[in-house]
């Protein structure tokens, strides 16, 4: 972290008195119930699998409180974070929004046929809405056709509430299923009523295959206590999105400790905080029986608030900045070790293929798919291959974050002097320096086993099944 960052955060702790007057229920956390201000769909897909089916992605987000909300619905594609169509919603109380996005013939859509209110309205009105590049085109070097816009992740981030006796909640709260007042509803209008939000957020997504037979589902991350200030902006602004959080403090629980951090406002550093990790684990099945395949899913929500565009290093946390010139990406050393199920491992080096680098494993997106033995279970192409030995038909793999080659600010998000830490149960010690080890990663496994068709009782049945695990694992703050 560099010197201008140090005095702004100086600056943030005497302005709030952020570490002297607020508890950890006023900091960014990762609930672990599933409810909250924010929502981090971790993928969506489009592609198609090594048989070339092709994958549906149906998205829901519900509001689980009495309080009318406006959102920000984000859908960002995978190599580089840029987002490829946003908009804003209304959910009414107790409401439950839905959509599909699909393959087009050069890219992704979305459709909806919910009735809840979005602006623009042509979201509600059950029109298909291409995803566009004009985030990218001609600006990195991850390509710039529609085909990148047909893998990645969403995010939802409530923006505000609305009073019982407002004019934006007679509009958009449903009557006999219907809300009777979206055309009348606008930004402004949305903006002069709005209120802070309150979270109570919950969603999830469906990676669907019909014709393989297979659907993988996932639950949204949900991140609360994002911010006490309304934070409604315009239909297709940018923000907010996960910079936002205000104030900017995070509270972390690990290792029976209890962390809460102060940064520096307007950046990404409390996100990501809250989903750094030092290494991630899971299983994988590669059973040659059922053709059983596995993948990976590996994103990192926040890395577009650090990376820039061109060669080096970032400031702090992340390795590279995105190629401009080629397809590389920005890549992160990465360190695989892998176990079959009687605890073996192996000596020899594990390998990515292809590897951007000789002899260096690296995640070089942002919602990236590691697969098992090319299984290619989602056809994505933000991918990266691990063989396992020939013996090690199913087993887990460890995931470290802790690269060998590069030292410094890599794989570090420092907070210089506004950490506090207390043990469960004790109230904090003195603010300190901090420093949150690893990559902010949220993902999960998904496994397929392919029977085709079989005989039971006389009758051939598609006997293709799919499922999924989230991503374990450790955290380190020193």
């Amino acid at each position: 972290m560099n010197i201008f960052k140090k005095k702004s955060l100086c600056a943030a702790l005497a302005g709030i008195g952020v570490l002297g007057v607020a508890g950890a229920a006023q900091a960014v956390n990762l609930n672990p119930d599933g409810l909250g201000q924010v929502l981090i769909y971790p993928y969506y897909t489009v592609r198609s699998d090594a048989a070339g089916n092709a994958y549906n992605s149906l998205l829901s987000v519900v509001n689980t409180t009495a309080s009318v909300k406006a959102v920000k619905v984000r859908f960002l594609e995978g190599k580089n974070s840029r987002e490829v169509l946003d908009f804003n919603l209304y959910l009414s109380p107790k409401d439950v929004w839905a959509a599909a996005i699909s393959a087009t013939a050069d890219g992704a859509a979305l459709t909806s046929p919910d009735k809840s209110c979005t602006l623009p309205l042509a979201v509600s009105q059950g029109q298909t809405i291409a995803f566009r590049n004009g985030a990218y085109a001609g600006i990195d070097g991850g390509g710039s056709t529609l085909d990148r816009t047909r893998e990645g992740y969403a995010e939802i981030i409530e923006m505000s509430t609305y009073a019982d006796n407002s004019t934006t909640h007679t509009n958009v709260t449903h009557v006999s299923g219907v809300p009777p007042g979206c055309s009348k509803q606008t930004d402004a209008l949305g903006d002069s009523e709005a209120l802070p939000p309150t979270g109570g957020l919950i969603g999830g997504i469906t990676l669907i295959n019909v014709n393989a037979g297979t659907d993988f589902t996932a639950d949204a991350v949900a991140i609360d206590n994002f911010s006490v200030a309304k934070l409604y902006t315009g239909a297709g602004k940018d923000t907010p999105n996960l910079e936002s959080a205000s104030p900017p403090i995070s509270v972390v629980v690990a290792n029976n400790q209890v962390f809460q951090s102060a940064w520096t406002p307007s950046t990404g550093e409390a996100v990501s905080a809250v989903l750094m990790h030092d290494q991630i684990m899971n299983e994988y099945v590669l059973d040659a029986v059922t053709k059983s395949g596995t993948d990976w899913v590996v994103t990192m929500p926040t890395k577009r608030f650090f990376v820039g565009i061109g060669t080096g290093a970032p400031d702090e946390l992340f390795q590279s900045n995105f190629s401009k010139n080629d397809s590389t990406g920005s890549c992160d050393d990465v360190s695989p070790t892998i176990y079959d199920r009687e605890e073996n491992t192996t000596s020899t080096p594990l390998d990515f293929s292809p590897q951007p680098t000789a002899g260096v494993n690296s995640l070089c997106f942002e919602a990236n798919v590691i697969t098992f033995q090319s299984a290619s279970v989602l056809g994505s192409v933000n991918t990266e291959t691990i063989t396992p030995p020939a013996s090690f038909e199913h087993g887990w793999l460890n995931l470290g974050f802790l690269p060998s080659t590069v030292s410094g600010a890599t794989h570090k998000l420092i907070n210089f002097g506004g950490t506090q830490v207390a043990a469960l149960g004790a109230a904090f010690g003195a603010p300190a320096t901090a420093t949150y080890v690893g990559l902010p990663v949220v993902g999960f496994a998904v496994q397929s086993f392919v029977n085709g068709a079989i005989s039971v009782n006389g009758v051939n049945t598609l006997s293709n099944y799919g499922g999924n695990f989230v991503q374990k694992g450790t955290r380190l703050i020193e």
